[in-house]
């Protein structure tokens, strides 16, 4: 059977540029599925990235109790005052507290794509902000000063948004801002922010307290003892969590949309694609007919010439799935987009095409040439041996 399986199959792709037409339906069909599936779910994979990459085990973020996002808590400066003083907490050289009271808002600022206005973060901070952060570093210009309405831009909003360059002037919340420095974050949610300083911040939106305050601790191992110090003292109603727990709680939702969309558009597509891989198939074996019910007439079985029809649209799927998935690694891995985050503003991240990605385009296209395959196949080895040759 093996050696009649072999026979068939180098029969059927000699015979392939014969049937160059039919063939490339299914090429072209399953690419497109796999195209769009890899790079809409590539965009998932980079938010969730991008979010995940946010943050440090020895970091906290502490929000008002009952708080879900920073945009909607409120800290008064007597809970700063107190936050500050709790067990835990890494020093700076100076013997002061690493934590950085900060005050979260939306502002309108131009996509530099369509010139229509997007909501981008203005994080007004604290003075601790780079002992808190190491992570950020000015790539040009210069930090921004207190008191003063200067900020610097996150590279990835600065990529995204309009007048953020150094030096121009942004006109935010009735007041005009001065870009001062452009940052990085090692690729995290912040580089989609604008940074001021908090009171700057206040005084221009009107508010006395703070969104949250965020601390680095001595070790990941003191979060324990920091969180039940704050949590259980009567003076405030606060919930701590892990820096890099609360952005991937922020990124769950919207990952999990991305996902959904993503898949069900390359559902609808791979039908579109299985149904052109079974009217191509059905003609590949209409074009074969002579040569299937010769080869059965001189006793060739029934398996052999099944498994070869499977194989061959096996064969142009793998191939489909390929080029699709190279094409979306070609055309979207790295490309930088923005959408709206867990607190309605605009995050930029970039695509990601995962190796995972890449397998799961590839085993979409062979499920989809298997089945598109499959009764092109059955017909094939059911067809009588008289029938066909009179066909023929």
């Amino acid at each position: 059977m093996f050696k009649q399986l072999g026979a068939v199959i180098l029969m059927s792709l000699q015979t392939l540029p014969q049937r160059i037409g039919a063939s490339s339906v299914i090429v072209i069909g399953i690419a497109g599925v796999v195209a769009v599936l890899v790079s809409v779910l590539a965009m998932g994979a980079g938010f969730r990235h991008t979010l995940a990459d946010t943050g440090r085990a020895d970091r906290v973020i502490i929000l008002r109790g009952g708080s879900d996002a920073e945009l909607n808590s409120n800290l008064t400066r007597t809970d700063a005052d107190t936050i500050s003083n709790a067990p835990g907490l890494a020093k700076d050289a100076g013997g002061r507290a690493l934590v950085s009271s900060e005050l979260v808002t939306v502002v309108n600022v131009p996509k530099i794509d369509t010139g229509t206005d997007a909501n981008v973060t203005l994080r007004g901070v604290g003075l601790q902000l780079t002992g808190v952060r190491p992570e950020l570093k000015i790539v040009n210009g210069r930090m921004f000063r207190p008191a003063v309405r200067e900020l610097i831009a996150g590279a990835g909003a600065a990529k995204q948004f309009r007048g953020l360059v150094v030096g121009s002037v942004l006109h935010l919340r009735n007041a005009d801002w001065t870009v001062t420095g452009v940052f990085t974050s090692n690729g995290d949610v912040h580089e989609s922010e604008l940074l001021a300083d908090v009171d700057t911040v206040g005084s221009s939106v009107e508010r006395n307290g703070y969104s949250s305050a965020v601390a680095l601790l001595t070790g990941a191992s003191e979060f324990s003892g920091f969180k039940d110090a704050l949590t259980t003292d009567p003076q405030l109603k606060v919930d701590v969590q892990r820096e890099p727990d609360y952005y991937a709680a922020q990124s769950k939702q919207l990952t999990q949309i991305i996902n959904v969309v993503g898949k069900t558009v390359a559902i609808i597509m791979a039908i579109g694609a299985m149904f052109g891989a079974l009217n191509s198939m059905y003609s590949a074996v209409a074009a074969r007919g002579l040569e299937i019910a010769t080869l059965r007439a001189i006793g060739f079985g029934a398996l052999p010439v099944l498994l070869s029809v499977m194989i061959e649209a096996l064969l142009l799927s793998l191939l489909g799935g390929i080029i699709g998935a190279s094409l979306a690694w070609l055309f979207f891995n790295g490309h930088s987009v923005s959408t709206l985050g867990g607190a309605f503003a605009q995050v930029v991240f970039q695509l990601t095409v995962t190796p995972t990605l890449i397998i799961t385009g590839i085993v979409w296209a062979c499920i989809i040439g298997l089945l598109g395959g499959f009764f092109p196949a059955l017909r094939a080895a059911r067809l009588p041996v008289a029938e066909a040759l009179r066909a023929a």
